[in-house]
């Protein structure tokens, strides 16, 4: 399917006219970056937010500057860390009510050496994707409860090259790589929401996005060094980021579309970037872009699938 929208269109721009008054949304990683506006977008249509974070103090900026808007009692913080099952358990517990919206947003990126999560999973997996398919899956009754529903998952680009490895996914054997590691986190994130078509009878549609380059707090954990390589930093340190990357704004629109636009409503378990549903790539395509045929695999979802179910447990 295609849409109006530009890839330099904002998040601003492609919920504007849409009324989510009355809607309910939850944001995880919602105080920072790309989260921070796509709490705002929502929060602009009429939305009540909850911001799901780690660290709710991070906040506290963002509801300075949301309570000088009306209604501002209709954005809130929550903590939870995606990475630690307890806490995505008690998240879910202290829920109430319906949720129409939720943006599993979070995420870490490549981690230089190999750490684990309370329940043993290697940490890029655990909080990119165990945590949010944790958090989804506890949340399945608010969601259905909503009458229709939308589940949005942050992707990326970096899942091409990076097949969920269901031998070793926890790099336990192979040896441990950091960009690998996140590429199959993503991988995964692109598959729960393949997955996810079993909801669909519930009126529980999931997508996943790629928000394209954008410089965040999510390069905190890589070195100067390889931001020099990558072109985006100075010798002085400065970052600088290249013409084709995008603003914070421009890189939340496709997660902001994806989870209010009327276009994509009964469209599920697709992936999308630059505002448009993404073209499929195989594994010898040297074009930019597009999204990766493992990625959309349904036995290879299905399998994750049931892989997540155990691993969460009783959530």
């Amino acid at each position: 399917m295609t849409t109006p929208f530009t890839p330099k269109a904002s998040a601003r721009d492609v919920v504007d006219g849409i009324d989510l008054t009355g809607r309910r949304a939850v944001v995880t990683g919602g105080s920072t970056g790309l989260g921070a506006e796509t709490v705002r977008a929502l929060h602009s249509a009429g939305a009540e937010v909850t911001i799901a974070t780690r660290r709710p103090r991070s906040a506290d900026a963002l509801l300075q500057e949301l309570s000088s808007e009306h209604q501002a009692a209709r954005v809130r913080v929550e903590a939870l860390d995606l990475s630690d099952l307890a806490s995505v358990r008690s998240f879910v517990r202290a829920w109430s009510g319906p949720l129409d919206i939720l943006v599993a947003n979070a995420g870490i990126l490549a981690l230089p050496e190999r750490t684990l999560s309370p329940a043993g999973w290697e940490l890029q997996l655990a909080t990119n994707y165990l945590g949010h398919f944790a958090l989804a899956v506890g949340l399945h009754g608010a969601l259905r409860e909503a009458g229709s529903s939308r589940v949005v998952v942050v992707s990326s680009g970096a899942h091409r090259d990076s097949p969920f490895d269901f031998e070793d996914p926890q790099y336990e054997r192979r040896q441990y790589d950091p960009w690998g590691a996140y590429g199959q986190s993503k991988s995964a994130d692109v598959l729960f929401t393949v997955g996810a078509r079993r909801w669909m009878r519930d009126g529980i549609t999931a997508n996943s996005a790629n928000p394209g380059y954008i410089l965040t707090r999510l390069q905190r954990h890589v070195d100067d060094d390889t931001m020099r390589a990558f072109g985006v930093m100075d010798s002085e340190g400065k970052l600088t980021p290249l013409p084709y990357y995008k603003t914070p704004e421009q890189g939340a629109a496709t997660s902001v579309l994806l989870a209010t636009s009327p276009l994509l409503k009964d469209v599920t378990g697709c992936y999308f970037e630059d505002n448009q549903e993404a073209r499929t790539v195989r594994a010898d395509d040297e074009e930019p872009g597009g999204v990766a045929e493992h990625a959309l695999d349904p036995g290879s979802a299905d399998r994750l699938w049931d892989y997540g179910m155990r691993a969460i447990g009783d959530i």
